[in-house]
């Protein structure tokens, strides 16, 4: 007669209807990964159509075919994934290793208006292996190329912005909590003061004073992070400086440098860092509003607010690529940093983590 160990563990196989609802599951989600992207080639690939429906169309395709992914890897993996989130660290790897690149690849020509003279002008998205995949503007520059290009200098003023405003806003805001009395009043005036500046009018009074390069524009947009940067580092520090093992380090003796730099910084620096990564999105929507309006980064030079700003004058009616490409590609940039920005949040910053 057969006997059962109860020390030993048993592994009950799964039922049959809950693996024929996984293999439904699973066909389902490739029927409709694979129908997706079948919508989304045809509608890059059929040129005859209005430029407007083969857009929506093409994101008709894509959404469909993020909903099928999302249902196969919760399939594999046994629990909801978030593809989103997956889609969008690709979108920003592809992003920065083509802004990276983009001297180097095979690109058309984005900036040289004279040699664009024998190139057609508007000349309408002709879909992969075309001489222009994404069209031409009026001056005959390629649209693909000017958009790798254009992703290049708005990534760099936004980096370069943000790099300056968490270094000096956040060493100041270091400071300011740490030491506290006189100099914690005078950076939180200050700090204030530049909070209660509207950002657009502050942006547009320095974009008429600077020269529009890309160090001046950085620059002038770094005083959009310092501010909330400071607050951000102060609060945390006057946080973190009442902790025992800070309280403990002074009692032996440990100086008010070595006390900030090791005890305090650490831990300051992970809800500064989310933070961070959240204001490139605003930062490169920054740069994107002054180049539309004329002040920043000047023509030819590619940036995706100075190409938007080409679709106006009745030209978006007629070629609606113009600006539905960079538009497209702004707002995936923007929502990807602020999706990375959300999580890097509720892993570093303990505050969030409760609400």
């Amino acid at each position: 007669m057969l006997t059962s160990d109860p020390a030993l563990p048993v592994t009950l196989p799964a039922s049959a209807p809950t693996r024929d609802r996984r293999r439904a599951g699973g066909l389902v989600g490739a029927g409709l990964l694979v129908g997706g992207l079948v919508l989304a080639w045809c509608a890059w690939e059929m040129t005859s159509l209005v430029t407007l429906v083969r857009v929506l169309l093409l994101v008709a395709g894509l959404l469909v075919a993020i909903n099928g992914l999302g249902r196969l890897a919760q399939v594999v993996c046994g629990k909801p994934v978030d593809v989103v989130f997956w889609l969008a660290m690709a979108w920003l790897t592809l992003l920065l290793a083509a802004a990276a690149l983009a001297p180097w690849l095979p690109l058309g020509n984005h900036a040289d208006s004279v040699a664009g003279l024998s190139s057609p002008i508007f000349a309408e998205p002709g879909g992969l292996g075309a001489e222009h995949p994404l069209g031409t503007n009026n001056y005959g520059l390629d649209v693909l190329s000017r958009t790798v290009h254009g992703a290049r200098t708005s990534l760099v003023v936004a980096l370069l912005a943000v790099l300056i405003g968490t270094v000096v806003g956040g060493l100041v805001g270091l400071v300011s909590g740490f030491v506290r009395g006189a100099t914690d009043r005078v950076v939180g005036i200050l700090a204030n003061t530049l909070l209660a500046v509207p950002p657009l009018i502050l942006l547009i009074a320095l974009g008429t004073v600077l020269e529009p390069s890309v160090r001046a524009i950085a620059f002038a947009l770094s005083l959009l992070t310092i501010p909330s940067m400071v607050r951000l580092a102060r609060a945390n520090t006057i946080t973190v400086a009442q902790r025992e093992y800070v309280l403990a380090a002074r009692a032996i003796g440990a100086g008010q440098v070595r006390l900030m730099l090791r005890e305090v910084l650490p831990n300051v620096l992970l809800p500064v860092l989310s933070l961070a990564i959240v204001m490139i999105s605003v930062l490169v929507v920054a740069e994107a509003s002054l180049s539309f309006l004329g002040i920043g980064i000047e023509q030819p030079e590619p940036t995706w607010g100075n190409m938007i700003a080409e679709g106006q004058g009745g030209v978006m009616e007629k070629h609606p690529f113009i600006v539905v490409v960079p538009g497209i590609c702004l707002f995936l940039t923007v929502f990807s940093f602020n999706l990375l920005g959300e999580k890097a949040q509720k892993r570093w910053d303990p505050r969030s983590a409760k609400l």
